[in-house]
Order: C-alpha cells, then sequence, then structure tokens
C-alpha cells in the first residue's frame, strides 16, 4: 500500500466550496442532461463505477449514463491492455475507441464535453475526490503499471489534473501516469487553481 499524504485544509476548503458552487451553478444543466438521458436511452440516468482511491481504496464513481444498459466491459478493458501493452495505434491523433456502438446519442455528445463528469461533483463533496488529482482508476487498470507508478494513490483522484490539460487521449498510458507523479511531486492550491483554469481550454480545444 502507498502512504496516503494528508489533504491540507486549504485544498479541501478549495474543493468543498468550488464543488458546491459548480452544483448550484450547473444545476439547470444537471437537470436537462437527466431528462435528456430518461427520455432518449431506456435505463437509469446515472452510471455508478466502483474506481480506486487514496492508498487504493475502493470507492463507487457517478457519472451520467453514456452507453446502452446491455454495453459489454469487456471491450474497453481489453483496449485498455493493449494500450498499456503499447499496441495501440492513435486514430486522428487520439488514443480512443473510435466509433463505439455502445455509446448512445446523448453519450456521445456528453463525452465529447465531459457533461458526463458533473456527477463527480457529488464524489468530490463525499471526500472521495478532490477537484484536482489523478484519474481515478479501475480495479484492473492498476495492475497494469509497475511499481514506479504506486505513488499515485499517495492522493486523492481528480475530477481534472495534469493527466487531462497536458494532451489527456493524446498520451500514452505511461505519458498519463508520469503527469499524475508530477502532480504528486508538486501539488499546491495555486497548482489547483491552474488546473482548474486551464481545464476549461482543453476541453474545448479536445476530444475524447
Amino acid at each position: 500500500m502507498s502512504r496516503i499524504i494528508p489533504v491540507g485544509p486549504a485544498k479541501r476548503s478549495l474543493d468543498l466550496i468550488l464543488a458546491f458552487t459548480g452544483m448550484v451553478l450547473a444545476s439547470p444543466v444537471l437537470i436537462a442532461i437527466y431528462l435528456w438521458i430518461r427520455l432518449t436511452s431506456p435505463g437509469p440516468v446515472f452510471f455508478r463505477q466502483v474506481r480506486l482511491g487514496a492508498d487504493q481504496r475502493e470507492f463507487v464513481m457517478l457519472k451520467f449514463r453514456t452507453m446502452r444498459t446491455d454495453a459489454d466491459p469487456a471491450v474497453h478493458q481489453e483496449y485498455v491492455r493493449r494500450l498499456a501493452a503499447g499496441k495501440v495505434e492513435k486514430v486522428d491523433g487520439l488514443y480512443k475507441l473510435h466509433q463505439d456502438p455502445r455509446v448512445t446519442k446523448p453519450g456521445k455528445f456528453l463525452r465529447k464535453t465531459s457533461l458526463d463528469e458533473l456527477p463527480q461533483l457529488i464524489n468530490v463533496l463525499r471526500g472521495e475526490m478532490s477537484l484536482v488529482g489523478p484519474r481515478p482508476m479501475l480495479p484492473f487498470e492498476a495492475e497494469l503499471f509497475g511499481e514506479w507508478a504506486q505513488r499515485r494513490f499517495e492522493v486523492k483522484p481528480g475530477l481534472t489534473g495534469l493527466w487531462q490539460v497536458n494532451g489527456r487521449n493524446k498520451l500514452t498510458m505511461d505519458e498519463g501516469l508520469r503527469w499524475d507523479l508530477e502532480y504528486v511531486d508538486t501539488r499546491s492550491v495555486r497548482l489547483d487553481l491552474l488546473i482548474i483554469f486551464k481545464t476549461v481550454p482543453a476541453l474545448l480545444g479536445g476530444a475524447r
């Protein structure tokens, strides 16, 4: 197990203030997305998935559902395994599954804009995630990288982070993990604010 680095009161205060404010300001958008999914795609509105938090403790991460309810997770798992092994080539400059038939019509827009991740503000308020941190990993993903990257679990995962604003799906898994470690080594409230300010332009200029 990795050593948990205590969360400073300033960082936690920033998380609480911005996450609560974000929930209030985004409430019309949240309601609109809720109704869009409910009216156009059979099944639950929210997608719940086990992820690894600080010290690899499991928690249930929330997202708006962007795939059909019968979507086979094995498709994504196999892709990630191949990506970790360096056996995946970029398509249109990105490392991602293209033309994925499992994605719903609302899901295509939500994934492209990252609006499907807004419910993770609840995870931030619960203290399971931070606004800024390493990308929240699936349990099977943690088994694919070496001991050198385990330090990424010394802090809480984030809604955004250095991985996301420095290339996102343009990066290999190793490159993304190194950005996670860079965050662990240089984290500060100032860095968090800088990453938050960079996140919107990164989303508008990229794709998922």
